[in-house]
């Protein structure tokens, strides 16, 4: 009988997945090191070793049911856009994807202990980790549940944006849909960083203010009218931040508020909820890398 604690043991010094490890220690009859010599002749014990690797490269994934009611989006890196554009790693983003949309998890630990087929989502990733021999991490999802109305997604650039974009409506029909995918393909495009202005905290607020009064003192501008001043330069920073003000990609003589009135003397009341954009790396240090020092380095080493 192999038990729960040998298996996770050979997993944490091997970093194979959980159904691999239990095949090899039942090959083994227990044996741990034996098991790890099987892991690694089948290449699955290297995975663990590539670990330290930055993976800034991948795919943002996204997947909506089919009453684009429940929608979900997912980042899971590699190292390099030539893993990024394979099938199997493609296959196994748009995957990952679904099970977060059709189950309930709280956070990115109990995304990768959702079932996948013989073994759990961290399970597969290992395994490609081992075939295709690089770093992979699953960096971060969310989820949206639209009961009021329809979630709709864009992916730009074959997954390196992904958008997300909840709007409640009286009417949950394809043009509504169509709305709401032109407004996920502005998000792409324009990169809003709030949706309204309700929604720009009051730090930022704050920030902006300081650093407007500022500009202006330096300007030479009098006191008296600074405050006047700080407010434009703050109603201008709306405009530029917050989706709603921004002037749509698709008709630059409409702001989105006014696209969505229009579409809603159409379509019926359509009311913009929530956005979600990812951006593949997006906030990851990438190792940079000197080749010609690497190179001087390695000829100064071999003499």
């Amino acid at each position: 009988m192999i038990s729960a604690k040998i298996v996770k043991e050979l997993r944490d010094k091997t970093g194979a997945g959980m159904m691999d490890c239990k095949k090899a220690l039942t090959q083994a009859e227990g044996d741990l090191e034996k098991a790890v010599d099987i892991l690694r002749e089948k290449g699955l014990a290297s995975a663990a070793k590539k670990s330290g690797r930055v993976a800034a490269e991948g795919v943002i994934a996204t997947y909506i049911s089919e009453d684009h009611k429940n929608a979900s989006i997912i980042e899971l890196n590699c190292e390099t856009d030539f893993v990024s554009a394979n099938e199997a790693f493609i296959a196994l983003a748009n995957d990952i994807a679904e099970a977060v949309a059709k189950n309930d998890v709280v956070d990115l630990e109990a995304v990768k202990a959702l079932s996948h087929g013989e073994g759990t989502v961290q399970d597969a990733i290992t395994a490609l980790i081992a075939k295709l021999g690089e770093n992979m991490n699953l960096r971060r999802y969310e989820k949206i549940s639209a009961p009021e109305g329809l979630v709709a997604s864009y992916i730009h650039m074959g997954g390196k944006i992904g958008v997300l974009v909840e709007v409640k409506a009286d009417n949950a029909t394809d043009a509504v849909s169509s709305v709401a995918k032109d407004i996920a393909m502005h998000v792409a495009a324009l990169n809003p960083q709030f949706l309204d202005n309700s929604s720009v905290d009051a730090d930022t607020i704050a920030r902006e203010r300081e650093i407007y009064r500022v500009q202006a003192l330096n300007e030479g501008k009098p006191e008296k009218i600074v405050d006047k001043m700080v407010d434009g330069r703050i109603n201008k920073f709306f405009k530029e931040v917050c989706l709603v003000n921004q002037m749509f990609v698709k008709n630059p003589d409409l702001s989105i508020e006014a696209f969505i009135k229009e579409e809603s003397k159409k379509n019926g009341n359509i009311e913009l909820v929530k956005f979600v954009r990812f951006e593949k790396g997006e906030g990851i240090e990438r190792e940079e890398v000197d080749f010609a020092a690497e190179v001087a380095a390695q000829m100064g080493q071999s003499k």
